[in-house]
């Protein structure tokens, strides 16, 4: 054999070599359904050499659109439309290569999900209880640690895993239903196999499973079911800024601009307001979207269209699966906003009755409202984010109980925030809070002390809004932030078979936990068919001597709120308030179960909130 005739045998071999499939390894969505508002369905197909393939697919009311083949030749994106007549069931998507099959797959249809109050998104009419699944309790010890997964358990390592999980929420609805929650929010719970610090679940690795240390999707899909039965809508944490660095499809990227690459690792600014920002130079705007959240966070793009339409389809996939009420958007501005508004108009026109929150970590309220749908104050831009979270208000929450009265101060910075909603297009819309997982607990904000507690707690279950409370908050749980994130995650008492104390019941919680977990249950419970206020108007009064007044009413309740921040009791002149009491002479304090008789004067001890449902 001559050394030429050598050499083109060998570039025929490698070239065979080069393009053959060996394996189909992925095709997401893994299955759809028939009769979606959105006739349109891309499929990410990724296997070896899967790129060089020809496509083929034969059944009635499936349209193959188009094929398109990018830089890295392991993946396909097919385009399909589903006719509105299209029967469920399943076709054969065939990969052939001159004209010879080289792998296939077997696609399902699904009917459409059609089980009774699913999709029900979430108003002010709900409390929301947000819980880490790692850190509240352990159903199912057999995954703490598991061989597919490279960290395991270890409860001695504050930011370790523990072995939460969605079988231990199961075991504990009931307790969840009798404190007065009515939704629940998950921190993500999607498989995060990571080599360490992987338990909040913010560094994704498949957007398609759930964690084997938590469960299965179908576990999932039960906890939604059995939510339901105990009166609790599920809230699913989804993030679209980022993922973890060990997630498939970042170790074998489809194309180069499918993350932000940098040639030295870039991490944003975490500035979020040079968003909205009208004088924003191009360096702080692109280091800010464009910068890496942590080393082990890689940033996405999501003016890539094929990865934008990835996160769309794989959000109604997972509502469409699983029945979720509602979902809670991670980093709200840190992916590209026009982004951030197609994908929300998309979920919402699929589910036009569901719900979604951003998280919009901003300190100020022009820039806040900015994020929030049909803002009077973004311009042109449009978010059609249906609710944003109120960090003004968890500021101003986090000082008040602590200061004494100030221009500005004490009970005037909540006056202050109220009187700014104007700058807000649906202030009702905001999700309210005074703690979560990445700040202080507030048994720790108000310094201990349990008659601020109540306060604060009092103010945010019965001002407008969403109010979101953390797991724990009701038992007293305290935790620093600058201590680290696992001191403010801690695992909740009594979720592990071998804890010393179980407070999940009266018994496991000592004098100060009862105090606190008796209080807040009477009052989400209260609050729980108070229609006033959820949707009542709000009529609030400049505070005096730290005393704030305001009323929840509407055209057949009257609820009179009275916090008294002071060190020393008050006497509150009630004429002032004659405008909503009118000649009503009497009520009774929910809080304290006394009636109370309004006259000239109105006392209200010291460090004390009143509510006071008025009678005629």
């Amino acid at each position: 054999m001559t050394k030429g005739l050598l050499t083109l045998t060998l570039s025929v071999f490698l070239t065979v070599q080069l393009f053959s499939i060996e394996k189909l390894e992925r095709v997401e969505p893994m299955f759809w359904w028939t009769g979606m508002q959105n006739p349109d369905l891309q499929l990410l197909v990724y296997g070896d050499n899967i790129g060089h393939a020809q496509v083929k697919i034969n059944y009635p009311g499936i349209q193959l659109k188009k094929v398109h083949k990018v830089e890295n030749a392991n993946y396909l994106f097919i385009d399909l439309s589903i006719d509105k007549n299209t029967k469920p069931g399943m076709f054969t998507i065939k990969f052939t290569k001159n004209n010879k099959e080289v792998a296939s797959y077997d696609y399902k249809l699904l009917p459409r999900n059609n089980k009774k109050n699913i999709h029900k998104g979430f108003d002010a009419s709900d409390v929301v209880y947000l819980l880490m699944p790692d850190r509240f309790a352990n159903g199912n010890p057999e995954n703490d640690s598991m061989k597919e997964t490279l960290e395991k358990a270890d409860r001695s390592n504050p930011n370790g895993r523990h072995g939460g999980d969605l079988q231990g929420i199961i075991n504990n609805l009931d307790y969840l239903q009798n404190r007065g929650a009515t939704a629940l929010w998950l921190n993500p719970f999607l498989e995060n196999n990571m080599p360490n610090y992987s338990y909040h679940g913010y560094a994704i690795t498949d957007f398609y499973n759930t964690d084997p240390r938590h469960g299965n999707n179908a576990l999932f899909v039960d906890l939604i079911d059995e939510a339901h039965k105990h009166g609790l809508k599920m809230i699913m944490d989804m993030i679209f800024n980022h993922c973890g660095t060990n997630h498939w499809f970042i170790k074998d990227l489809p194309m180069s601009d499918w993350i932000h690459q940098h040639k030295e690792f870039t991490r944003t600014n975490y500035r979020a307001p040079v968003v909205a920002d009208p004088y924003k130079s191009e360096y702080d705007y692109n280091k800010m979207l464009k910068g890496w959240f942590d080393v082990t966070m890689a940033d996405l793009n999501q003016n890539n269209p094929y990865l934008s339409r990835y996160f769309t389809q794989n959000t109604i996939w997972w509502i469409e699966y699983s029945g979720l009420d509602g979902i809670r958007v991670d980093t709200q501005p840190y992916p590209y906003k026009e982004f951030m508004a197609q994908w929300t108009q998309a979920i919402m026109e699929e589910y036009p009755t569901f719900n979604i929150v951003g998280e919009a970590w901003l300190q100020k309220i022009p820039i806040t409202s900015y994020f929030q749908k049909s803002s009077t104050l973004s311009g042109d831009y449009n978010s059609f984010m249906p609710c944003i979270t109120d960090f003004p208000m968890y500021f101003a929450i986090s000082k008040a109980f602590n200061e004494k009265e100030g221009w500005t101060e004490g009970m005037n910075r909540l006056y202050y925030i109220l009187a700014q909603d104007f700058a807000y297009a649906d202030p009702n819309k905001l999700l309210t809070f005074c703690d979560n997982h990445d700040l202080n607990r507030y048994v720790e904000t108000v310094q201990h002390d349990i008659a601020k507690y109540k306060m604060g707690l009092v103010f945010l279950m019965t001002t407008r809004g969403i109010p979101q409370i953390y797991y724990g908050t009701e038992i007293f749980m305290d935790g620093e932030e600058h201590k680290g994130h696992g001191d403010i995650r801690k695992d909740f008492p009594g979720g592990w078979a071998n804890d010393k104390a179980n407070a999940f019941t009266s018994e496991g919680r000592n004098k100060e936990q009862n105090e606190a977990f008796n209080f807040l249950s009477n009052l989400l419970n209260w609050r729980k068919y108070k229609k006033v206020i959820h949707s009542g108007k709000l009529k609030h009064f400049l505070p005096e001597n730290n005393v704030y007044t305001y009323f929840r009413y509407n055209d057949t309740e009257t609820v009179m709120v009275v916090i008294n921040s002071s060190e020393r009791a008050n006497k509150v002149k009630l004429d002032r308030f004659k405008e909503v009491i009118g000649n009503r002479k009497k009520g009774v304090d929910i809080i304290s179960k006394t009636k109370i008789k309004l006259n000239k004067t109105l006392e209200v001890p010291a460090k004390t909130a009143m509510v006071i449902e008025i009678g005629d």
